[in-house]
């Protein structure tokens, strides 16, 4: 066996851990990908865009394909899931405020402390929520029985 099939709760260990993830959808009839920065919320995943290209083609065909993985420049390893699933806009102020308390939770590293400039601060000029249902889940990884020089992550 090359690869390592990745479990259920493994899978989503790594799209938790992983900060950029990339959506597949479909854009004036071509395959378009793009990264983005998410938070998982159980069995969906949310993330904010503003109006244009990647809104307009989710809403024309919602059906996205999301894609995160992890390498280690220095032993060659890798891990990647692969979440399939339909993307819709979310409208519910509950929904939104989740997404947002998320994305300031997860990247406040980069992002500084919202609470730091006199109160919570809204995330800038991204005014769309978009919920991407976790219909399946996969994971793989380079295998864990090679040795450094055979392991199939390297190239």
């Amino acid at each position: 066996m090359l690869m390592d099939t990745l479990s259920r709760e493994e899978s989503f260990e790594l799209l938790d851990t992983s900060l950029v993830a990339h959506i597949g959808f479909i854009s004036d009839d071509s395959p378009y990908v793009t990264p983005m920065s998410y938070v998982r919320d159980g069995d969906r995943l949310l993330f904010r865009t503003e109006a244009g290209k990647k809104l307009d083609a989710l809403r024309s065909n919602p059906a996205v394909c999301v894609e995160v993985s992890v390498f280690d420049d220095q032993t060659g390893d890798w891990a990647s899931v692969i979440v399939t699933g339909v993307a819709s806009e979310v409208m519910d102020d509950h929904s939104k405020q989740v997404a947002v308390d998320g994305l300031f939770r997860r990247y406040s590293r980069v992002m500084g402390d919202p609470l730091r400039s006199g109160g919570l601060q809204p995330l800038p000029g991204f005014p769309h929520v978009i919920e991407v249902s976790i219909d399946d889940i996969s994971g793989m990884s380079s295998g864990r029985g090679f040795s450094a020089r055979t392991r199939p992550g390297r190239l």
